[in-house]
């Protein structure tokens, strides 16, 4: 659509829409809302197809000046947890789509260097991993069962345990963006070495895929979130180093809030990771089967979620706004 006839579709509702802004209480605050929605749906839409317009300008600066008002007076659903996951979180995250893969190829790369530095430098897997967790896995190996470390304590106990950490990892992830985003990539990078130095450590033990099939029934979950959470970390420090269009302290308000909502999206996938770890992972004589159909259910539900469905909901927000 060009863009003469996209303002002309929608210039009325703009002009209400400002107009209800100046005259406070002349549409109630979910109309006020529900407006406000498709006008940054109009504006989603500007920045795709007319990049640095007057359109673009003018909505921003509408969206900007309106998001305060509105939400200081408007009544909350009582499906707003609903709402959150199933429309507000996947509208929000397509436009970080590109934070997130570079979260991902961060990590995959420092995974990397773990794995080359372990094939390379005789004691790097211990001066990561730690000398205790080391020996302690040579012992199990030599009892057979290199896997045993996941069955020393109580099942409830470890998933308490582990969901507290990895929730405390992600949000070091997280709030280190605040370094410029430095301090997430340093996360990003410890956890990367760590796993690339673990997996090494056990493929030159011969026990790659007895390694594989156990940690990433519940690792599948873990890593791909803390690699989201990565990803709210490089919005955060997007929003102070490229304000764009808006003010400095304006863009790093979007950046910590859209930033807190990816976190927010993270937490049932820590408790599901936890669950597996503390109370499925144990079971070591699983069917391969069965650990593989975790593996690729817990991987697609990821991708799904994060991100095929973000664009089903913007392709479909398009489709509505093109007609």
């Amino acid at each position: 659509m060009r863009e003469a006839a996209f303002v002309r579709q929608n210039k009325d509702k703009w002009a209400a829409f400002e107009n209800a802004l100046l005259n406070k209480g002349q549409l109630h605050p979910d109309e006020l809302s529900d407006l406000y929605i498709e006008i940054t749906d109009h504006l989603s839409y500007a920045k795709t197809f007319y990049p640095g317009s007057n359109t673009q300008v003018y909505l921003n600066t509408l969206a900007s000046q309106a998001h305060q008002k509105i939400y200081k007076t408007k009544r909350e659903s009582r499906n707003r947890i609903v709402h959150f996951w199933k429309t507000e979180f996947p509208t929000m995250f397509i436009a970080h789509h590109r934070e997130l893969l570079i979260s991902f190829l961060v990590f995959a790369f420092f995974v990397t260097i773990g794995a080359f530095s372990s094939a390379n430098e005789g004691d790097f897997v211990r001066s990561i991993l730690g000398n205790g967790y080391v020996n302690m896995t040579l012992e199990n190996i030599e009892k057979g069962d290199p896997m045993a470390v996941y069955k020393e304590q109580g099942a409830f106990n470890m998933f308490l345990g582990i969901t507290i950490n990895n929730i405390k990892v992600a949000i070091y992830a997280f709030a280190f963006g605040i370094f410029l985003g430095v301090g997430t990539l340093y996360i990003l990078l410890q956890n990367g070495i760590m796993l690339g130095s673990f997996q090494y450590f056990f493929y030159e033990k011969g026990l790659l895929w007895e390694s594989a099939r156990t940690i990433w029934i519940h690792g599948t979950i873990e890593i791909s979130v803390i690699i989201i959470a990565g990803c709210a970390g490089l919005v955060l420090a997007n929003g102070l180093l490229f304000p764009g269009t808006y003010t400095r302290l304006e863009s790093f308000k979007r950046g910590v809030k859209n930033g807190l909502k990816i976190m927010v999206s993270t937490v049932p996938f820590f408790i599901i990771a936890g669950f597996l770890e503390g109370f499925v992972t144990r079971h070591t004589e699983m069917p391969d089967g069965l650990a593989i159909f975790i593996i690729l259910g817990s991987l697609s539900l990821i991708i799904f979620y994060y991100i095929i469905y973000p664009y089903q909901i913007h392709r479909k927000t398009a489709h509505a706004d093109i007609q």
